[in-house]
């Protein structure tokens, strides 16, 4: 009877430990990044990579990833929130790989910039993301930004390879 019912629940979770510690790792390994940066560079003083086209320049985002939406911290907070809380209730009903790296990734850099908005300044639930990759002439980003962008294209990846499973046995 054990047995059964331990191969039920893993037939039922199967991606919950591993989205899980996706999440956990992707914010640990940004805000670990982030510390770093911070003790590194100074704000707005760039560090040249190679050249100009890559470099660090640490910058501070009240708005969403990409410096998009300077005028709405609150918002975006709630967003994140919102978005950890789905992906913990659906984590226990993904069935496929793919889509489970994704909301995990996504997930994970949610998780990585929501802990920068409710303990950095200016003060806690608007707290300011730490920005500190700038390409080329594109916005300065993270890696928690890279990693929700990432993930959003493995996502969908995942909801098409799920469609065409679906049509090839329906």
């Amino acid at each position: 009877m054990g047995a059964v019912t331990q191969r039920s629940t893993e037939k039922k979770r199967p991606f919950v430990v591993f989205m899980a510690a996706t999440v956990l790792l992707v914010a640990a390994v940004d805000q670990a990044v982030k510390a770093i940066m911070l003790s590194w560079l100074e704000p707005g003083v760039p560090q040249p990579v190679l050249g100009d086209w890559f470099r660090f320049l640490l910058l501070f985002n009240p708005g969403a990833a990409f410096s998009m939406g300077q005028n709405s911290t609150w918002l975006f907070t709630c967003f994140q929130i919102a978005f950890i809380v789905g992906v913990a209730v659906a984590a226990p009903r993904v069935r496929d790989p793919w889509t489970a790296l994704g909301l995990a990734l996504v997930g994970g850099g949610a998780l990585g910039n929501l802990m920068d908005r409710l303990f950095r300044d200016p003060q806690f639930f608007l707290g300011h993301v730490v920005d500190y990759i700038s390409v080329g002439g594109f916005a300065v980003f993270n890696i928690a930004d890279a990693c929700i962008s990432v993930g959003v294209v493995i996502f969908i990846i995942g909801m098409l390879l799920e469609e065409r499973r679906a049509k090839e046995v329906g």
